[in-house]
This record gives structure tokens, C-alpha cells and sequence, in this order.
């Protein structure tokens, strides 16, 4: 990931999303199926690409055998060092990966992709980290239901494009996406009608043409102000989703988030 604030052990963005503050529980909750998910596959030693705060380590942690992970967030791996004496993390820029050829069983990745710059070698270094037979779960947002331009983001994806790179690096590739119950996309649709009131304003287009350094501070304070309104105007649907409202579809296309699955050959 390319840039965020920490405090307290604690990172504060939109873009990162808190698990501590109300208005964010929707996403939180959507961020939050992919850990839950995933014991469906992990198993053995699993590498965790872009850890984060570790949103949901304890839900993976009874499905393998041992837990690694990097961020390039030191304060982050600090925090989870104490919290998690057993796993072995590390600290770094990524790609690449500070690992051997072939040391883990499993890996997980979610939301990171799009924050990466050579996306290539990216999924080069996951491919070449994973032991033959092994597998890696991937998220990213579905471009064609982002609201508005993300500037965290390098790039986003659509299903057809994503699979294609992965194909590039992986002998079995399978996409599917994380969606949502009735109750998630009334949520959704709240929520882009009120962005669509915010960019009514940008009568420049200032969203896509402003550098993306530029446009984050805006688009973090205008997001915020709008979770909180969102938080404000429908409290039965923000603080009523849970990761249960949310499911992995076969439908990627339509879904919230890409749902990414890559196996290595067994040869």
C-alpha cells in the first residue's frame, strides 16, 4: 500500500477502513468474508501479502499451520508482533517477496493488488514463493461498481482483466467475486446516490485529472463526512451488516469485490 497515517498502533484512512469506528462497519464487514471465507482452502503454511492492521488473522489462524506476513507498515507488523508472538512477520516494500522459492502452502492477499505498481511481478513473486500444489486468494474491488475514482489506487480491475493477467503466471485460475445480500446493496445504492450529490460538484472532471497525491486528502475528508452522514440517515443498515450479508459468488461480474483463486502446478 502506498501511503498512510499511523497512531497509537492504530492506521488511521478511509481507504484502509476501521474496524472501531461505526460508519465504516459495512465495509469492514465486506473486507472482513474474505478471512472467513478462505478456510474453504488455506492450509499449511500461509503467507499473508499486505497484512495491514491484521483484520483477520485470528478467523485463519485455526485453519493452517503456521502464519507469515508483510507490510511495508512498520508500525503495523510492530503492533501485530505483540499480539501474535507465534507468526513471523516482517516489515518491507513489496513486491518482491523476502521468501524462498516454494515456502509456503497457502497465501492470501486481499485488497493490495490494486496499490501495486508492477502488478506483474507482483503475481510473478506469489507464483514463486507458493510450493508446487498450492494456492492464493486475492481481493480487489470490481471496477464497474467503484463510485468514484479511488487515488490510492494504481488501477482497479474487472474480472475479465484480472484473470487474464493471472493466467499469465498460474496454471489453474478461477474468478469469482464477494457480494452482497439485499440489506448490503440498499447500503451500496445509499451510498452512490450520496457520492453522485458530492461529484455533482467536480463540474472539471478534477476527480480524474488531478494528480493522485493531490486528490487524496479531499477524497479521504469527503468519504469520511460521507460514512458519517450515511451513519446518521440509515443507522438500521450501517450498523446492521454483518460479514453473513455478504457471500462469494460464482457472478463476478456483478460483485462487489473480485474474488481471485490461483493454484501453482503440483509438478
Amino acid at each position: 500500500m502506498l501511503y498512510f497515517c499511523a497512531r497509537m498502533s492504530r492506521i488511521y484512512t478511509t481507504e484502509i477502513t476501521s474496524d472501531q469506528l461505526v460508519s465504516d462497519n459495512p465495509l469492514h464487514q465486506r473486507l472482513l468474508k474474505p478471512y472467513i471465507a478462505a478456510s474453504s482452502w488455506i492450509h499449511g503454511d500461509l503467507l499473508e501479502v499486505g497484512c495491514g492492521e491484521g483484520r483477520g488473522i485470528e478467523h485463519v489462524l485455526p485453519h493452517i499451520k503456521s502464519y507469515s506476513a508483510i507490510d511495508k507498515i512498520k508500525t503495523a507488523i510492530d503492533h501485530l508482533a505483540g499480539k501474535y508472538p507465534s507468526a513471523s512477520l516482517v516489515a518491507a516494500n513489496l513486491p518482491p517477496l523476502p521468501y524462498p522459492d516454494n515456502s509456503f502452502d497457502s497465501i492470501i492477499s486481499f485488497q493490495v493488488i490494486e496499490h501495486i505498481q508492477d502488478d506483474g511481478l507482483f503475481l510473478k513473486e506469489i507464483h514463486r514463493v507458493m510450493r508446487p500444489g498450492g494456492v492464493a486468494l486475492m481481493t480487489t474491488p470490481n471496477r464497474p461498481l467503484s463510485l468514484s475514482r479511488n487515488p490510492w489506487h494504481i488501477r482497479e480491475y474487472k474480472a475479465d482483466e484480472l484473470s487474464t493477467l493471472a493466467k499469465k503466471y498460474f496454471s489453474m485460475v478461477e474468478m469469482k467475486g464477494i457480494s452482497g445480500n439485499e440489506k448490503v446493496m440498499a447500503y451500496h445504492e445509499k451510498n452512490r446516490q450520496s457520492v453522485n450529490r458530492i461529484m455533482r460538484w467536480d463540474v472539471l472532471d478534477l476527480q480524474h485529472r488531478l494528480p493522485a497525491p493531490i486528490l487524496r486528502i479531499p477524497y479521504d475528508l469527503l468519504n469520511r463526512i460521507n460514512r458519517t452522514r450515511l451513519h446518521q440517515k440509515a443507522d438500521h443498515l450501517v450498523t446492521g451488516i454483518t460479514h453473513n450479508d455478504y457471500s462469494i459468488s460464482d457472478d463476478a461480474e456483478t460483485a462487489l469485490d473480485l474474488f481471485l483463486i490461483v493454484r501453482k502446478s503440483a509438478q
